[in-house]
């Protein structure tokens, strides 16, 4: 497979940021216009956001607990919110007015909704193992509950609205809703992973489905036999947490709990840019014109990331074959490339052997030819402009000033006054460069694209000619006056000559200025260790030499360098840990008598400041409570290969301590890995899952704690798991004397306000273990078993505490054969049904779960 295929855009600098929400944003979705955006985060509110601008259009309140799913109806009329207790709300798409009040369906938090094609069901799935259908009409379940038996993690409907996929942690099953008939369940993740996201391609030919830390792969599955197609998509190090297809299903954005968010090519299920962002990312949506990614995650905000033009390109010749093809009344995007070589081919008209000689820098060849071209024919203009250009490159400038004066003297053309200009420059005939570059301008023929190329060239010269400033200002002001021409190339010239002037700085042992110059050059976002820039920019290879293929290592490498000479260490380990992470396994093989060196000296100067051994520094500063500290010294010393189980869990610790949950988390992870044995990876593991609110997997951690510390084998270890802990059944032991106690003095049916049904005993018990608030506190009475029974008295009293409705009898009142096994709110609202309608609904807006009525109750 050509080289170009393989190539990966790597990318730090987003497009555009929009802030407001004051936590987590955990769902984002753009309505079909493209022109507004509305997100849901755990700060309890969603926004609506206007596209264009960038600004809070709306902030729409009406949930109570924190904001986990978030779906816009493909008319934009219709927007859905669901939360962590398990509560729907239903708004108009064009004022953002709610349609309905919090709604309480189900048990446990909405992790996923979806609208059909027309609009008419809303599918919500939550972690109380159930995926509802919903009349958009009435907003009113319809049917019996789809019992899926595990967490449901993601509800997808295909683009025809027939099929809806339904990813719960162990398999994924596709549902025909109209008739509720599984068609077919399959299991994807493996190693124990769960199913974490889904997605169909618009022609419905293929589902996506993704996984957890366990499996963090992307799978391609084939609607017609519902088989996998092709190899895992590997890449990610952690939870797949959302994927999201462009409008032409042509490409797949994945986002992490890696802190990344991956583009994927679906032709060849090849990752074509990667887009490395500073905290953990949890739901994506591309824009409607598919030229952005919008990305929500722990940092409260909403990232716009461009999407590459220039990335994942077939092989030049079969481009080169494109783009000849192309109509002439051919879109714009699509003639974008041939026109950026045609202008590339006016300035440098250059045949194919001298070019491969002067990309290969054989500079010998290329002049020996271009000799042979002059004495063949004394008159051929371009063979002694293409001859200056390679004395330039030699810094032999009188011969390439004659050269390109005779190049003029035969035939005035745009290359020979490039080359005259650049060959003066190196002369440091200013002035006289100036003039020779402006003759060059009147033969671009007005052409935008070359005079692009042209004044970029022209700024190169004078860099090289050691006046960086000007050069720098020159390319800054073009990029401002020509905000429609290609600002690749303006990124890519001034993220090389930055990179040359951190080089230039450090070798006058200038070194953090040094650092600050390859700071701003990897800022650029271009200096991608794949990305084929090369080809896309040979005119600058050919005419300067340039070395575009290994510059985003140049810079990386020398910006550890830099820093570690400036003293800045804590900077340069978070230099170092950032190229580690954005390098795929053939960079990382490439510079590895670098990374091996560069450690080598990052310890030792740690050893010089005073810090001989990290590990315990670190202990020593979680120990003071400075806990980023901590976090910095532990990283370093992973980092330095000095990695063990001890130091994960102690950076766990410092971790959690700052509330860095998913953080801690892979920390946890890894020290499960490193000592399986261990009961201490798990009870790291618990935290971090209650920490995050994840109380079902927080339960199960802490069981396997349990387990591992019943398996000791010292006596002191497993009474400490006495005197600490207690096992789930004990702690369930201590809820259900508590709940009896409640229930001597419940009624024995009440109406639960949040689903319309009427619910014995034994139904109100099952609600509430299955309740949010339940699990919370199971989980924490199982890691501290002194706490109070009056904590628990006071949960278990506020769940089952009812309000009775005192009424005078009116007409026909409801009796219990009326409303048994019924949904009150789908009665016919007539005589006294209306009024147990009514209270219900403002039993349930007043908090509280149950209501009792005498008449049918």
């Amino acid at each position: 497979m050509p080289e170009v295929a393989q190539s990966i855009a790597r990318i730090i600098t987003s497009h555009r940021v929009f802030k407001d929400h004051e936590n987590i944003i955990a769902a984002v979705a753009v309505f079909p216009d493209g022109c507004w955006m509305v997100t849901g985060s755990c700060d309890k509110t969603l926004r609506l956001w206007d596209l264009k601008d960038g600004v809070v259009l709306k902030k729409m309140e009406g949930h109570s607990y924190k904001v986990a799913a978030v779906a816009v109806s493909r008319d934009g009329r219709m927007i859905a919110s669901g939360d962590a207790n398990g509560e729907l709300i239903a708004w108009h798409g064009d004022t953002c007015k709610s349609l309905t009040q919090a709604i309480k369906v189900h048990s446990g938090l909405i992790s996923s909704l979806d609208f059909s094609s027309d609009g008419t069901v809303l599918a919500t799935g939550s972690y109380d193992k159930t995926t509802e259908l919903w009349s958009t009409k009435t907003w009113r379940v319809e049917g019996n509950p789809i019992n899926c038996g595990e967490h449901v993690n993601c509800v997808r409907f295909s683009s025809s609205g027939e099929l809806l996929a339904i990813a719960t942690n162990s398999n994924i099953k596709i549902w025909n809703p109209r008739t509720r008939e599984c068609m077919t369940e399959f299991k994807a993740a493996i190693n124990g992973g769960h199913n974490v996201s889904l997605a169909w391609t618009p022609s419905g030919a293929r589902l996506l489905s993704a996984g957890n830390s366990d499996d963090p792969t992307i799978r391609e599955w084939d609607t017609s036999t519902w088989k996998q197609v092709g190899d895992p998509w590997s890449g990610h190090a952690n939870h797949i947490n959302a994927l999201a297809v462009n409008s032409t299903g042509t490409h797949i954005a994945s986002v992490s709990s890696d802190a990344s968010m991956r583009l994927w090519r679906l032709s060849d299920q090849r990752a074509i840019a990667i887009f490395k962002a500073s905290t953990n990312m949890y739901c994506a949506a591309f824009s409607v014109d598919g030229k952005y990614i919008l990305c929500g995650g722990m940092d409260h905000n909403i990232t716009e990331w461009a999407v590459p033009e220039y990335v994942g390109l077939e092989d030049t010749s079969k481009e080169q074959a494109s783009d000849d093809s192309l109509p002439m009344d051919a879109p714009e995007g699509q003639v974008t490339n041939k026109a950026r070589r045609n202008s590339h081919t006016k300035v440098l008209s250059i045949n194919t052997t001298v070019r491969d000689a002067c990309l290969t820098r054989d500079l010998y060849s290329a002049e020996e030819m271009l000799t042979q071209q002059i004495d063949a024919d004394g008159n051929d203009y371009n063979s002694y402009a293409n001859r200056s250009f390679v004395m330039s490159r030699k810094l032999e400038w009188d011969h390439a000033l004659h050269d390109a004066v005779r190049s003029i003297s035969v035939h005035p053309s745009l290359t020979g006054y490039t080359c005259k200009g650049i060959a003066l420059c190196g002369k440091m005939y200013f002035k006289e460069a100036m003039k020779a570059f402006d003759l060059a301008f009147m033969f671009t023929e007005g052409d935008s694209n070359t005079i692009h190329v042209l004044l970029l060239v022209k700024a190169i010269a004078l860099f090289n000619a050691n006046r960086p400033k000007e050069a720098m200002m020159r390319i800054e002001d073009l990029a401002e006056a020509c905000p429609n021409a290609d600002t690749l190339a303006c990124d890519v010239v001034k993220a090389y000559l930055l990179v040359q002037m951190g080089i230039n700085a450090s070798n006058d042992a200038r070194y953090s200025e040094a650092a600050d110059h390859f700071t701003a050059a990897i800022s650029t976002g271009v200096l991608s260790s794949k990305w084929e820039i090369h080809s896309q920019y040979e005119v600058f290879v050919v005419l300067f030499g340039w070395d575009l293929k290994s510059l985003w290592e140049t810079g990386n490498q020398n910006r550890c360098d830099a820093l570690l000479h400036a003293g800045r260490l804590a900077e340069a380990h978070e230099a170092y840990r950032h190229m580690m992470d954005m390098s795929d396994e053939a960079t990382k093989a490439t510079c590895l008598d670098w990374s091996t060196a560069f450690k080598q000296k990052f310890s030792a100067l740690y050893d010089t400041s005073g810090v001989a051994d990290l590990a315990m520094s670190g202990d020593a500063a979680l120990a003071a409570s400075a806990y980023d500290r901590a976090i910095e010294l532990y990283s370093a010393a992973i980092d330095l290969d000095y990695a063990t189980d001890t130091i994960f869990s102690n950076r766990c610790k410092a971790k959690l301590e700052k509330k860095l949950w998913d953080e801690a988390l892979i920390d946890a992870q890894k020290v499960t890995e490193l000592n399986s044995s261990s009961y201490l990876g798990y009870e790291l593991k618990h935290v971090a899952l209650h920490g995050g609110q994840r109380y079902d997997e927080a339960i199960e951690a802490f069981e396997i704690m349990v387990s591992k510390l019943d398996d000791a084998q010292d006596t002191p270890t497993q009474t400490l798991v006495h005197q600490r802990y207690i096992t789930r059944s004990e702690a369930e032991g201590a809820f259900q004397r508590i709940i009896d106690a409640q229930m001597e003095n419940t009624p024995p049916r009440l109406i639960n306000t949040s689903t319309g049904y009427l619910c014995g005993r034994d139904t109100q018990i099952n609600v509430f273990k299955t309740s949010t608030e339940y699990k919370e506190l199971l989980s924490l009475t199982m890691k501290h078993a002194n706490i109070l029974s009056e904590r628990i008295q006071d949960v278990v009293l506020a769940f089952f505490q009812y309000t009775m409705l005192s009424h005078r009898w009116q007409g026909q009142e409801p009796l219990l054969h009326d409303v048994q096994g019924k949904n009150v709110y789908e009665l016919n609202p007539v005589d006294g049904i209306a009024k147990l309608q009514s209270f219900c609904q403002v039993a349930r807006d007043a908090g509280y779960n149950w209501a009792w009525s005498d008449t049918c109750c």
